[in-house]
């Protein structure tokens, strides 16, 4: 609907002196269907014109004709309501879906800039937790979002992969370590380990002494913490890669923290030479108070550096070696003040990228009956919550469709999707409450009732012998029904949705979409005869749901979400 848009935008500035992109800006999709497929809010021009946006609405409805892409346009109250012309959707834009196919809805205004997104960053020697699905799906949605939008993007996964706890490790695996458990199940392995060491800690606190001091000798280069730790590194990086391979994610860099080792030190003399660091009891922080902040710790009295340093040191590292236009990180709200800190001394190192910096928050993930998935300590694995989520897809398949072929395949696009979908059809900020029967559910809010869409939008272009029917505009004409309306209509605001999702980094939007997209569909074709309809009608009617089934699996894949032929 983009060019439609800026049709809209264009005319209206020649009438109200107002910059066509500031009117772009202004432009809103109405929330009901009757007043449009755009409204202009007139109360920006009140001011300007010394009139009220009632009467401005009203004068300049009556001063726009309609033209080739605009039917009517009508004031209804302060609003300026644009209804875009049907044939002119049906003519041109339908066959311009079918044409495109996969690439519908893709656009080039991110063309030429940079977007860098860190998101995921599991910790190394633990297992990868659902509290880390919430940062990877929403961080892999955005990458596939600002790459349709024309970015360059570059994902990275920002390892935990140094810090005290592998002094802890080293001891716990020198003292009860079994190399063939490590080789077998390496991850688990080194988890049970770390939880032995605090168990046994209790009983024998000079064994986190013995853990300190292991770490100061990985810290110096000592040969055998580093061959043990770069064993951990590297055993618990094959696992986590091999659970990213099964959902569909990759990366373009996994440097970690550990990385950034050799940058510390430049890192805080430039902060020293800025005149931002102070001692205080030993440690180096920097007096953020001024800027209603509160100390910012830069390193310990012992020498150790903490998450923030490294945050400066990756940060300046990745701007020298992208010169990113834009960096985003996916972590969690609970770490909103360190983000306000760590940007502030961005910031004040004198770093005029810094604005560009955007921490993306969201909220926590709770289980509605933790029975359901396998707890250790406190943990929750994601890879037993995945394959529970395909055992349980793989049951309801046997029970509504036993004879699918590539079952197998199936229960995995339906339980990864469905899993993927129940968090990103939320708005991100918010807690998400994870129930196995709503993200399964075939009717309701769900990735399984989108892809159910699709396949049955497949199966009747089977039926049909045909993928898109009719190539020609003659049978589209015949195209009038409120369903068929609604349906052109939504399709044509695909690639503002991306957009606006890229704009907020929000992925629900999309998610949002597709559902009003997937329900639009059902309600169609249970009022408009497909098959049955008579020859012209019948490939009018096959070319909007062919284009349907584009659009509903190129917004599911913008998500990392596989729609299914079959179910």
């Amino acid at each position: 609907m983009l060019p439609f848009k800026k049709e809209i935008a264009a005319r209206l500035a020649s009438l109200t002196g107002m910059a066509a992109e500031e009117v772009e800006t202004c432009l809103e999709i109405p929330p009901d269907p009757a007043l449009g497929e755009y409204a202009f809010p007139c109360y920006p021009l009140a001011r300007r014109l010394k009139k009220s946006p009632q009467a401005i609405a009203a004068e300049l409805a009556g001063r726009m004709a309609p033209s080739e892409h605009l039917e009517r346009v009508e004031n209804a109250g302060p609003y300026l309501n644009f209804y875009v012309q049907r044939s002119y959707l049906f003519q041109k834009l339908l066959p311009q879906i079918l044409q495109e196919g996969p690439s519908y809805g893709t656009l080039n205004e991110g063309e030429g800039r940079t977007v860098l997104v860190d998101y995921s960053a599991p910790n190394i020697a633990k297992p990868f937790s659902v509290g880390h699905l919430r940062s990877t799906v929403i961080g892999n949605a955005l990458c596939r979002l600002y790459r349709a939008c024309g970015y360059k993007v570059v994902g990275i996964n920002h390892l935990g992969d140094w810090g005290t706890q592998f002094g802890k490790l080293i001891v716990a695996y020198r003292r009860w370590g079994e190399a063939a458990r490590l080789a077998g199940d390496p991850v688990h392995y080194l988890y049970h380990l770390y939880v032995r060491f605090h168990q046994e800690a209790e009983n024998e606190p000079e064994l986190e002494e013995e853990a300190r001091q292991w770490f100061r000798r990985l810290e110096k280069g000592d040969r055998e913490a580093r061959e043990l730790w770069e064993r951990f590194r590297d055993l618990s990086l094959e696992n986590f890669q091999r659970l990213y391979h099964y959902l569909g994610i990759s990366f373009d860099s996994y440097m970690g923290e550990s990385d950034y080792n050799d940058r510390l030190e430049a890192t805080i003399e430039l902060a020293r030479r800025r005149g931002l660091i102070k001692e205080s009891e030993g440690a180096l922080v920097a007096d953020l108070e001024p800027y209603g902040l509160p100390l910012c710790l830069l390193r310990k009295k012992d020498g150790a550096a903490l998450y923030i340093t490294r945050d400066l040191a990756a940060a300046i590292y990745r701007h020298e070696t992208y010169s990113f236009d834009r960096m985003l990180y996916v972590v969690g709200a609970e770490q909103t003040l360190h983000f306000q800190q760590f940007f502030k001394m961005l910031a004040l190192l004198g770093f005029d990228w810094a604005g560009n910096c955007v921490h993306v928050p969201f909220g926590l993930i709770h289980f509605k009956d933790g029975r359901m998935s396998t707890r250790q300590g406190n943990v929750i694995f994601l890879e037993e919550v995945l394959k529970r989520a395909v055992e349980l897809a793989r049951e309801i398949i046997e029970e509504k469709n036993p004879s699918l072929q590539e079952k197998d395949h199936v229960a995995r696009a339906v339980g990864l999707g469905a899993v993927i979908f129940g968090d990103l059809i939320n708005d991100r900020i918010k807690d998400v409450e994870f129930d196995w029967e709503k993200v399964l559910d075939f009717a309701g809010e769900t990735a399984p009732y989108i892809q159910y869409s699709h396949a049955r939008i497949c199966s009747i272009l089977r039926r049909a012998a045909s993928e898109t029917g009719s190539s020609g505009t003659t049978a589209a004409t015949l195209l009038h029904e409120p369903e068929e309306e609604a349906l052109i209509v939504a399709m044509a605001h695909f690639s503002e949705e991306i957009s606006r999702a890229v704009r907020d980094n929000r992925p629900s939007y999309v998610a949002r979409y597709l559902l009003e997209l997937a329900r639009g569909f059902n309600k169609f074709y249970h009022n408009c005869p497909v098959l049955t309809a008579e020859k012209e009608l019948r490939e009018g009617r096959l070319m909007l749901v062919a284009a349907v089934r584009i659009v509903l699996r190129n917004g599911l894949a913008l998500l990392g979400i596989e729609a299914p032929q079959e179910m």
